[in-house]
């Protein structure tokens, strides 16, 4: 059975409540479930944190050992060179998924330091991005 790890990153732990206009009003937990009942042949892991360290720990974690990660790290897209070179440092593959179209956002979203050390971008899609990124997988 593969083995696939999504990972949120800063502030998503807040879908439902933050912003619904661009996030949408269902928590990711609830999402989780649909997942879990699209993908009944998959193992499904899912972390969410709003510290780097912790998400870097997690890839570290599962990176030789998992059949893909999603990640979704949030604003630390933008910012993180350490999430970029903990990509880099594992076997694992990962998708970026992006819940809204960053690209269609503030300036200093359009930028990834992730972007060159994954498998590929899903932007805008809403939570079914999250699907998409597990199907590319499978």
């Amino acid at each position: 059975m593969k083995q696939i790890l999504i990972i949120n990153g800063p502030n998503l732990n807040l879908l439902g409540k933050r912003e619904p206009t661009i996030y949408g009003s269902q928590t990711f937990e609830e999402y989780f479930q649909t997942l879990q009942s699209l993908f009944s042949d998959v193992e499904l892991h899912y972390f969410q944190s709003n510290h780097e360290g912790a998400l870097i720990d997690k890839i570290h974690e599962v990176g030789f050992t998992f059949d893909g990660i999603v990640l979704n790290a949030g604003a630390y897209t933008h910012t993180s060179v350490a999430i970029a070179d903990a990509l880099s440092a594992v076997t694992t593959p990962a998708v970026e998924v992006h819940i809204s179209n960053v690209h269609a956002r503030e300036a200093f979203r359009h930028h990834s330091y992730l972007s060159s050390r994954v498998k590929g971008v899903i932007v805008g899609l809403g939570l079914k991005g999250y699907e998409l990124a597990v199907r590319y997988f499978l």
